[in-house]
């Protein structure tokens, strides 16, 4: 089976990201930065925030939905705040997708909130709210049940490094992946976290017999050209023991994001 992490930065890089969605062939596809606007007028809208302003896909859940026919698709919002189409505001919601080939059982999940709450009138106040999504698949043809888990981890302004907020995030996330996970199956563990490798949250997740693939196999960089500042690290994919990797990789190409795909083919 393959599974595909990704931050997909709000698909910018639009064409190349689909593309690499239907061609790459993951059974579990797990995606951060994620908009999906019901009433967008316009493939595309800008999202405005003290003097920034970026460009988002506006229905990017919806188009991979519609890719990915062979999938289920489930969204797992942080907030719902303006997106703007010129100077007029468009409801939009942001957060996270997983898509899960249909072939595949979904015997549980847990969606919850890791650090903040939902806010429903805009995008709330930073450090702004993160949540995880966690699902227990059954795999029919190799007969054996798993369980998927992704985050896309706090954004402090001071920086990636540990803090007491990030520590009860890493145990807000532990206490989601108990509601579903089996401790004697198989476990990954991905996403955007926004630490360092050296964060104490790795020692956190070995306590679950978690291995981290990026710095476990030599990896130093999980970012691409677009991203241009200092610190290459912010992705990572985590495995229990008892899952045999065949590959992994945080894909140099295509660059589909300022974030590199991280794939991995088990069993």
């Amino acid at each position: 089976m393959r599974i595909l992490s990704l931050n997909a930065w709000g698909g910018r890089v639009h064409a190349p990201l689909m593309l690499y969605l239907a061609e790459v062939d993951a059974d579990v596809i797990c995606l951060q930065e994620v908009a999906r606007t019901p009433d967008a007028p316009s493939d595309w809208l800008i999202y405005r925030d003290q003097g920034v302003e970026l460009p988002q896909r506006a229905n990017l859940f919806e188009e991979i939905r519609a890719l990915l026919p062979d999938h289920d698709g489930f969204f797992a919002p942080t907030a719902r705040g303006p997106l703007f189409d010129g100077e007029r505001a468009v409801p939009s919601e942001f957060g996270l997708a997983t898509f899960v080939r249909k072939s595949l059982t979904v015997i549980a999940q847990a969606q919850d909130f890791v650090h903040g709450t939902f806010s429903p009138d805009g995008w709330g106040p930073h450090p702004r709210a993160r949540n995880a999504h966690c699902l227990r698949l059954f795999n029919h043809e190799d007969g054996f049940a798993f369980t998927v888990a992704q985050m896309h981890g706090l954004r402090e302004v001071a920086g990636k490094g540990d803090t007491p907020a990030r520590d009860a995030q890493t145990q807000a996330l532990i206490e989601l992946i108990g509601r579903v996970w089996s401790a004697d199956e198989r476990l990954v563990v991905c996403g955007d976290f926004n630490v360092l490798p050296d964060s104490r949250m790795f020692s956190e997740l070995a306590a679950l017999g978690l291995t981290d693939l990026i710095t476990s196999r030599g990896h130093a960089d999980t970012r691409t050209s677009y991203y241009e500042k200092p610190g290459r690290f912010a992705d990572y994919l985590l495995v229990t023991p008892d899952i045999e990797v065949i590959a992994f990789d945080a894909v140099p190409k295509p660059e589909v994001s300022d974030h590199r795909a991280l794939l991995l083919e088990m069993r």
